[in-house]
């Protein structure tokens, strides 16, 4: 059963996301979550203090959604094994991010953040970023040989993430120009497909050059 302060926080991530921290009332957060503005005071000391909350539970989210298929501190054995590694990564986020219903509100969120720098920012980078990013750097060099912090394999693994986001936040424009009804299972299976065999033909050519 979802309790005041997840509805709060739901609702505030909706907001937030969709108008900007400006344009979302409080009062209006507190109608969507089905409570008052007594309780945004009571649970988080008004909307700073929501919005930030906001980006703590994004942290806590996409750490569990990372976390079921990374392969943690030790790197995976052999190039192989860190395509495979990468592959799952795309997967999990292709499909946390067009299917579930929280990964919309978190790409939201997260992309209004970008857009509109706050301290909610810090906390997403400083908690999630940062670290998913060297990881999944690791885990590259792993693949191809090339050091895992050299700027190329940073930014390489920064494309890969824009693709998958490019996904969330054209989905319309994808959807009409690929006559699909929507996206659901099918499709979204098909763009997995389509960024995994990037992202290998890519490894390849990294580790030819490597």
């Amino acid at each position: 059963m979802t309790t005041t302060r997840e509805a709060i926080i739901e609702a505030g991530l909706r907001g937030f996301g969709e108008k900007g921290y400006e344009a979302t009332g409080i009062r209006e957060i507190a109608a969507a979550a089905g409570s008052n503005v007594a309780s945004i005071s009571y649970h988080f000391g008004g909307k700073e203090g929501l919005r930030d909350a906001c980006a703590e539970h994004v942290v806590t989210l996409m750490e569990t959604v990372l976390a079921a298929v990374r392969p943690g501190d030790a790197l995976p054995a052999g190039p192989e094994a860190a395509a495979e590694a990468l592959a799952r990564l795309v997967r999990s986020m292709v499909r946390f991010l067009l299917l579930e219903p929280d990964g919309q509100l978190v790409a939201g969120f997260i992309l209004r953040e970008m857009a509109q720098p706050s301290s909610a920012l810090d906390t997403i980078y400083e908690g999630l970023f940062e670290g998913a990013h060297m990881q999944v750097c690791g885990i590259w060099g792993a693949a191809t040989g090339l050091p895992p912090e050299s700027d190329e394999v940073r930014l390489a693994v920064f494309a890969a993430i824009g693709q998958i986001l490019y996904f969330h936040v054209a989905r319309p424009v994808v959807a009409r120009r690929m006559a699909w009804p929507g996206i659901g299972e099918a499709e979204a299976e098909a763009i997995i497909r389509t960024i995994v065999r990037n992202l290998l033909v890519r490894l390849d050519a990294d580790r030819r050059e490597a």
